[in-house]
């Protein structure tokens, strides 16, 4: 199964990558490449829900599969949110069929190696090139806030 990948270089130890990918500000900072109002309803625990929101109630709907702490955060997406109404059952919603979106943190010379993971079956088609270009942005920025401070 092909995997889309996406790794950057983060010049901070894996707990600060971590607390700035997850913490409520940072998130948002960090994801508005995907959408200006991105953010998420969720307390990031293994088991949780979570919506992944702009600011229209527009989103995913999907569960935290797995949290390692400082190391790997795995999302199973399991639907589409629309004026803030989950939908797991449209054909839409069929098209995330499950797929995951993996964080793996690794301590590595001059920091933490971030690797964001996808499965060719997480990511609906029509969505690939937007990802691809998108990534790399959000990535970026991630970076500029873990480094800072």
């Amino acid at each position: 199964m092909e995997k889309n990948e996406y790794k950057i270089t983060i010049n901070a130890p894996r707990e600060k990558v971590w607390e700035t990918l997850w913490n409520d500000a940072t998130y948002r900072a960090w994801t508005a490449p995907f959408s200006a109002d991105s953010h998420a309803k969720t307390d990031w625990q293994q088991g949780s829900k979570v919506l992944f929101l702009d600011g229209n109630g527009n989103g995913m709907a999907s569960t935290i599969a797995e949290n390692r702490p400082n190391e790997f955060m795995s999302i199973r997406h399991l639907g589409v949110v629309k004026n803030g109404v989950e939908d797991y059952d449209s054909e839409e919603s069929k098209k995330w069929g499950n797929g995951f979106e993996n964080y793996t943190l690794k301590s590595v010379p001059g920091g933490t190696e971030l690797v964001v993971d996808m499965g060719a079956d997480s990511i609906p088609a029509e969505y690939k090139d937007y990802f691809a270009q998108t990534w790399p942005k959000a990535l970026n920025k991630l970076k500029e806030l873990a480094e800072s401070n």
